[in-house]
């Protein structure tokens, strides 16, 4: 299969990578591939054969994917996807599905479309970022094996703890949402991951992002909150306010961020900034 480049983090679904691997080599002769044991490394890997490669596989989860996609971020070159994270927020609302043969299927189509992206502070984001509750929840995720009952489980403990966060707007429109949140996500596709659906209505391809503020709501609330994000039926409420915004500018008075499940440290103002129709993906 000419023109196609595999790449694939050996860190994701829990470093079981050689059964993909192996499968691939059955069903392509040789196939170029790259494991990838760094951010640099893959930058370097996608460098080295941007000019002879067409579609790009990312084989990992969010953070892998994204790193793929900002070497290709605003070129013709395509984003196709293998999911192997513990969330697969991204590839499940971009339908990438843990099948070869139709992955295969799809790369021999080439047909692809174009999405948004955005950036927080110059950092590309393609799926769902956010501070507060959330990037302590990844700041304290990471130093688990993972897992959804390992995110369960910290969630809930974070959840007791967690002071909210102030978040103050730049631009005297979103004053009167000036306040302290949980949490405050900007959402390009629709969720997390594990279909957790934060931002039911948001659309990856309207030159938009939600901007999610959700206030600490009391713990008798929570089964209600679950429910509904796992139900797509979040919507503004009391504790949760949509903003569907193209760019924007506010302070948080908090450093810890994830930029699509990785854990970050931010320093504020936080610009916001949309790139619609910036990233080629498979359909």
């Amino acid at each position: 299969m000419e023109n196609v480049a595999f790449i694939i983090n050996p860190f994701s679904a829990k470093k079981n990578y050689q059964p993909f691997l192996d499968q691939l080599k059955t069903q392509i002769n040789n196939p170029l591939y790259y494991i990838s044991e760094s951010i640099v490394g893959t930058d370097d890997f996608i460098r080295e054969n941007f000019d002879s490669v067409e579609i790009f596989v990312a084989i990992g989860g969010d953070g892998t994917i994204s790193t793929v996609a900002g070497n290709i971020i605003n070129t013709d070159k395509i984003l196709a996807i293998f999911p192997a994270g513990s969330g697969n927020g991204f590839s499940n609302e971009t339908q990438f599905s843990k099948n070869l043969d139709e992955l295969l299927e799809k790369i021999k189509s080439k047909n692809s479309r174009k999405i948004d992206t955005f950036t927080v502070n110059g950092k590309l984001s393609i799926n769902v970022s956010g501070t507060g509750f959330d990037g302590k929840v990844v700041k304290e995720f990471e130093k688990t094996s993972r897992g959804f009952k390992n995110y369960i489980k910290v969630s809930l403990k974070t959840f007791f703890s967690y002071k909210p966060i102030r978040l103050t707007f730049a631009d005297e429109k979103y004053a009167q949402h000036n306040g302290r949140y949980l949490m405050v996500n900007i959402a390009n596709t629709r969720q997390f991951g594990n279909n957790a659906y934060i931002a039911p209505m948001a659309s990856k391809s309207d030159g938009l992002v939600d901007l999610v503020l959700v206030k600490k709501f009391p713990l008798i609330y929570s089964p209600f909150f679950a429910f509904r994000m796992f139900t797509k039926k979040l919507k503004s409420d009391d504790y949760i306010t949509y903003l569907p915004i193209s760019e924007t500018e506010f302070s948080v008075d908090t450093k810890s961020w994830h930029i699509d499940g990785e854990f970050n440290r931010i320093e504020s103002p936080v610009h916001i900034r949309v790139q619609p129709a910036s990233l080629r993906i498979l359909i």
